[in-house]
């Protein structure tokens, strides 16, 4: 087996059509069929059932292209570190849960580099997808956070999937509001000040836990709750509804705007200090690549 017969499974199971990935790579489709058969023959296993409409991943090849996209990702990044010679254009993507700094971090990162030579990606989105997403290697980094409350719970499901966490920084508890909030200049406040204003959380979908939550304190009862998609509509929200979330402290003003304040939360029924350690997520003994380092150095860059 070769690590271009690697990137043709890839490439179908993408394409979900063996026409469709042959005309991605150049390549006719009887002798992308050939090549397939040599590897399934060499295996001994079925990668993909044929269908009218394409082609569908068999159990037995959803284990095998997840191995392979790890595989060919470590070469990919090998080429990317150590490689000075085109043809490879190298591919680098995070996913992560809504932090502006991620964001921010990811802008200084790409200006870095060649976008002729480089497909970059950032996605920020639901919890479980953060993790999905690594595991699948369609993104090299995750970034999450892990608490009290569900780090028991998140470790397991990391650990599952042969993924690791590595510590960026460990944070306070904010109410996050906006500036002419009645308690936007409060030196403090707690869940009990809160909580006649609706509080605010990102959607992590219908068959979520609480342990998905983006949001510390997520188990603590609510009396008024808004679920948003986006940090846009939140910030709306926030204006317009005089709703408040809780956050890390870290916001990045370039990017949000210096229309809101964070105020720290005191509540005895929690430990506020300390209760929010931020960080990534990866594949066990994977080889970073130069993006991935780099990115990791800008959002430690920004977090110091």
């Amino acid at each position: 087996m070769t690590l271009n017969q690697l990137l043709y499974i890839i490439t179908i199971a993408d394409e979900g059509s063996l026409n469709k990935a042959a005309e991605k790579l150049y390549m006719t489709q009887p002798s992308l069929t050939s090549s397939l058969r040599e590897v399934e023959s060499e295996l001994g296993v079925t990668i993909f059932r044929r269908t009218g409409r394409g082609v569908t991943v068999t159990n037995d090849g959803a284990e095998f292209i997840q191995n392979a996209r790890h595989l060919y990702s470590q070469y990919e990044s090998l080429m990317g570190k150590y490689s000075d010679e085109g043809g490879l254009k190298t591919k680098f993507g995070v996913s992560t849960q809504h932090y502006s700094f991620a964001i921010k971090a990811f802008v200084e990162m790409v200006k870095k580099f060649d976008m002729n030579e480089y497909d970059f990606a950032i996605r920020e989105t639901k919890t479980q997808e953060v993790i999905d997403d690594v595991v699948s290697l369609k993104s090299e980094l995750g970034i999450i956070y892990l608490s009290d409350f569900n780090r028991q719970a998140i470790s397991k499901v990391l650990r599952q999937n042969g993924l690791e966490f590595v510590p960026l920084i460990d944070c306070n508890a904010y109410a996050y509001v906006w500036k002419n909030h009645p308690l936007a200049n409060r030196k403090s406040v707690s869940f009990d000040d809160l909580a006649d204003y609706p509080n605010m959380t990102f959607d992590q979908g219908d068959n979520s836990t609480l342990y998905f939550a983006e949001e510390l304190f997520a188990d603590i009862n609510h009396h008024h709750m808004i679920k948003v998609n986006d940090r846009a509509t939140m910030l709306n929200l926030m204006q317009g509804l005089f709703g408040y979330t809780v956050c890390s402290g870290i916001i990045c003003e370039e990017l949000n705007g210096d229309d809101c304040n964070m105020v720290p939360i005191k509540d005895e029924r929690v430990d506020t200090e300390g209760a929010m350690q931020i960080g990534y997520i990866m594949k066990k003994n994977s080889i970073l690549s130069k993006m991935a380092e780099l990115y990791i150095k800008e959002m430690k860059a920004y977090l110091s």
